[in-house]
């Protein structure tokens, strides 16, 4: 089971074990030192994101990120999930010369979600499948992020598995990769792209340990299609882009939304609104035709949950 699933609120036994005291003390921590707590019929509940960063603002040898940074000071901080097109978007901005330089943090989408979460950065680049395996990020955005951001839609893009060229091991679905002879490379935890393997094994009849290369994993989309390109694997989970860059072949699975997740208050800062702005310049639009396996119709506009709309 992944960190997505984690239990949402701890017991007080919980929370003794997890901060190496006795009971007794965890209810000095919620009177004295403002252990964030609930009761629920009589008995005290801790919420388990709250808990961890109670941990980390009372860490007393460390020195905490500057919260109040802003993206008009010319740096604009983004953290998330990796993508061919974002990457060579980012090399677009700087070429421009807005006056602002752009800093890019590969940590995959709940990555993305901590940081935005924490002040760290000013955009968070998130594809997370929700549990109704139709929307993505909203739900993720409302368990990490105290208040909901602004959600602005990147591209649509297919999600799949690159195979071999000419498909050698003639691999036509999820359930072929467990084949003794088949060998994978895949994604980390945390990732948007490893969410959805995982989901597509689940609704298989075949687990997980019966993958091998199933715990081999590597950075980038891009890094995927490197590794079966050199026949280390003959399959892994990536974006159909990495299977046009590198002339694989591809399975496709699903196209997934891939959003922009940006504070509100931050939302009409000069950094932002530069990059916001770059998604409806022609150049990008020609930058995007040079790349298979995207679809910009939602590119740049504000996406929202469904039943807001039909509020």
């Amino acid at each position: 089971m992944t960190q997505f699933y984690r239990n949402t609120f701890l017991t007080t036994k919980e929370v003794a074990k997890l901060l190496k005291v006795n009971d007794k003390m965890v209810y000095s921590l919620i009177n004295d030192k403002g252990l964030p707590a609930t009761k629920v019929t009589g008995k005290w509940m801790f919420p388990q994101r709250l808990v961890e960063e109670w941990l980390e603002m009372n860490i007393l040898n460390y020195r905490q990120t500057e919260l109040d940074m802003s993206s008009d000071t010319g740096r604009l901080l983004l953290a998330g999930s990796d993508d061919p097109l974002f990457q060579q978007t980012l090399s677009l901005f700087q070429k421009k010369g807005f006056g602002t330089v752009a800093f890019f943090a590969n940590l995959g989408s709940m990555g993305g979600l901590k940081c935005l979460r924490r002040g760290l950065c000013h955009i968070g680049v998130c594809h997370l499948l929700q549990d109704d395996k139709q929307e993505y990020n909203f739900d993720f955005a409302q368990r990490e992020l105290d208040r909901p951001p602004v959600f602005v839609n990147f591209s649509k893009r297919e999600q799949g598995i690159l195979l071999q060229k000419g498909n050698p091991k003639n691999i036509q679905t999820i359930a072929d990769l467990a084949r003794p002879e088949v060998r994978i490379v895949n994604r980390p935890l945390g990732t948007g792209t490893r969410l959805l393997l995982d989901y597509e094994i689940a609704r298989s009849d075949i687990s997980t340990d019966a993958i091998a290369g199933y715990h081999h994993e590597v950075s980038r989309h891009l890094d995927v299609g490197l590794e079966i390109l050199a026949g280390k694997a003959d399959a892994g989970p990536a974006i159909r882009a990495v299977a046009g860059l590198l002339n694989l072949d591809f399975l496709p699975l699903r196209w997934e939304r891939f959003d922009l997740l940006i504070a509100r208050e931050r939302f009409f800062e000069q950094g932002i609104q530069q990059f916001m702005g770059l998604l409806h310049d022609i150049s990008f639009q020609q930058l995007a035709e040079s790349f298979v396996g995207y679809d910009l119709s939602l590119c740049g506009k504000m996406v929202f949950p469904d039943n807001l709309n039909k509020e």
